[in-house]
């Protein structure tokens, strides 16, 4: 199978990270590389053995599939073009600025039949591409992102700058239609919610409580799931999770990191184990988004994170927003 041409546009730190990881992606040529600023796009095209486009529409020309990496006011307008023109497109969160353009940009999609995955990276930290053998199907889950001030981000809502990784999240696992949403927020030290708070209820009766910051002393990122017969931490900075269970005494597959006790059930009996599933070793989760985005492509099959999730991501953090703003 031919490699895929691919293309990066938006070369800031987050897209420079791109084409270093498409660069090297197996099955993938980096064939071009734009940004507004010519000496960044020679200097990463010279970089990573690529070619400096000198316009949007030189690079589009260019690969059979994009990356865009620019700021998310320019997502709708950039993507729109590349599917025009038959190219799948991989876009950095939020998928776009607005929930209609993003209905507008999965309906586009559909139409042309290209492709969309969105860069909700958090979906393949190595936490939790370590539970993929376990079945989760949360009832409840309690989650805090918060970080240290950065002037850079506040142009947006905290609810759009973290919070939404954590949405994203909860939507695929818990896989039920939400059905009500309370939040709270406010302003701190920027022009919009620097705090904020929402409790989501789902349809198959499960809650979410989370809590995202960008005014704290110290970084947090973690979550945590409870359902029938288990427990899960996990922990996005350090890319742990962590696992207690019950599991029958005569479950002859468990291999614990340790067996903390037995309880009885009536006449049954079982073990509370604790596990902590290994970590992929040498796994780069921004590296592993991008070459699952080049293996959909080549393959045709449906990329982890497609455009309807990023969409709905979206919609449900934009009603966080409106409802703190009202």
């Amino acid at each position: 199978m031919a490699s895929l041409n691919v293309g990066v546009i938006g070369l800031g730190h987050l897209g420079s990270l791109h084409a270093k990881m498409l660069s090297a992606a197996e099955g993938a040529v980096l064939s071009a590389v734009y940004d507004i600023d010519q000496e960044t796009a020679n200097r990463v095209a010279e970089e990573y053995g690529s070619r400096a486009a000198v316009s949007a529409d030189d690079l589009l020309d260019s690969v059979d599939a994009l990356s865009i990496a620019t700021p998310t006011s320019m997502h709708f307008e950039i993507a729109a073009e590349a599917i025009r023109r038959g190219k799948p497109v991989f876009l950095e969160k939020p998928i776009t600025e607005t929930v209609e353009q993003a209905r507008q940009l999965n309906a586009l999609a559909r139409e042309h039949g290209v492709a969309i995955q969105v860069g909700h990276i958090e979906r393949f930290n190595p936490a939790i591409v370590a539970l993929d053998s376990y079945h989760l199907a949360p009832l409840f889950v309690e989650s805090h992102r918060l970080a240290q001030f950065n002037p850079r981000g506040t142009d947006v809502a905290v609810v759009l700058d973290l919070m939404i990784h954590d949405i994203d999240i909860i939507l695929s696992l818990v896989r039920s239609e939400v059905v009500s949403i309370d939040a709270s927020g406010l302003p701190v030290v920027s022009d919009t919610a620097d705090i904020a708070n929402a409790r989501i209820k789902f349809a198959n009766g499960c809650v979410a409580n989370i809590t995202a910051s960008r005014i704290s002393q110290n970084r947090m990122r973690k979550m945590r799931l409870f359902q029938k017969n288990a427990y899960i931490s996990i922990d996005f900075l350090q890319g742990l999770a962590e696992v207690f269970r019950l599991v029958d005494v005569d479950e002859s597959e468990v291999s614990p990191t340790y067996m903390l006790g037995m309880i009885e059930q009536g006449k049954h009996k079982r073990n509370i184990v604790y596990e902590q599933p290994p970590v992929p070793k040498d796994h780069n989760p921004l590296r592993h988004e991008l070459q699952l985005f080049v293996d959909a492509v080549r393959n045709g099959t449906p990329p982890v994170v497609d455009g309807h999730a990023g969409q709905q991501a979206l919609e449900v953090a934009e009603e966080i927003v409106r409802l703190i703003q009202a």
